[in-house]
């Protein structure tokens, strides 16, 4: 990950919440540099997280209390994003660095969805709490809709893969949670009422080697023609599976299903205008990473 550094253009013009944001961003910059000191990393990183996880909760509440004060019309899904952020993510972030004892691995997971959702969440949700913007979660599920989806996810890994999963965030924006180095398939559906649905899994790039070098019984390190097109019929099935989780409803026909790249699962789901109503970012018990977009 390339050095982190304040912007001006993250400023909202609301001085505690500016404030906060500078700070957050000087404790994930110092938290970079420490990864590149093995001996230390260790201790300072279990120190640098803490305190970068306490201050995030004590901003979470002072900006809450500025949009009740000011009387934020979307307090409550702007709270939300909070929530996710400090009983899910953060919690799972945090059990994956002390699994892995603090590898190098692990901290640059927990900056690099850090910063993503940091950079993600100023520049659309903040802005959109001083009227300069609207915020992204237009067509946000329901509760009961995401977590039936997310349990429909958790048994399919255990069915199809014999892995257990954890949510890491139901309100994933996009976050290049592996670095540019995943494998992402589009899957065109034809529903029954004659609409169209479109969902993309995005796999990080070791948890596809981990799946098909055990498939051939030999180790794979590398992304060629074959593995593409495994993890293309893997994706179909994963999906198949998923569909039986949701006893009531008819598979709908598949039309088509093609690889991307991250950059270009970014622009086909439109997330710079607003995220997918179900777009959900899981952890592998590997400590591999997947996430899954609806619309």
């Amino acid at each position: 990950m390339s050095e982190v550094k304040w912007n001006d253009r993250f400023n909202i013009g609301v001085e505690i919440v500016d404030h906060a944001h500078k700070k957050l961003f000087s404790i994930v910059g110092k938290l970079l540099s420490l990864t590149e000191d093995a001996e230390k990393q260790k201790h300072a990183c279990q120190e640098g997280i803490k305190y970068f996880k306490s201050y995030t909760m004590k901003h979470f509440a002072e900006e809450e209390a500025y949009m009740k004060k000011i009387g934020y019309p979307d307090y409550e899904i702007h709270k939300r994003l909070h929530d996710n952020m400090q009983n899910h993510t953060l919690p799972a972030l945090e059990e994956e660095m002390e699994s892995q004892n603090y590898s190098a691995e692990s901290i640059q997971h927990f900056l690099g969805i850090c910063v993503g959702w940091l950079n993600a969440h100023i520049m659309i949700e903040d802005y959109a709490i001083t009227g300069k913007t609207s915020h992204k979660w237009v067509h946000k599920a329901s509760e009961d809709e995401l977590v039936s989806l997310e349990k429909a996810v958790i048994q399919t890994f255990h069915e199809l893969f014999r892995l257990e999963a954890e949510l890491v965030s139901d309100n994933y924006s996009g976050e290049d949670f592996a670095s540019g180095k995943a494998l992402c398939y589009r899957l065109k559906y034809q529903k029954q009422d004659g609409h169209n649905r479109q969902v993309v899994l995005i796999y990080e790039e070791q948890m596809v080697f981990k799946l098909i070098s055990e498939l051939l019984g030999k180790q794979v390190d590398r992304v060629d023609k074959t593995i593409v097109e495994a993890m293309k019929l893997i994706s179909d099935k994963f999906m198949g599976c998923m569909e039986t989780h949701f006893a009531e409803r008819e598979r709908d026909k598949l039309e088509k299903i093609n690889t991307l790249t991250f950059e270009q699962v970014v622009r086909a789901f439109e997330f710079e205008k607003q995220y997918p109503p179900y777009s959900l970012l899981f952890r592998t018990e590997k400590g591999d990473y997947f996430a899954m977009c609806i619309k």
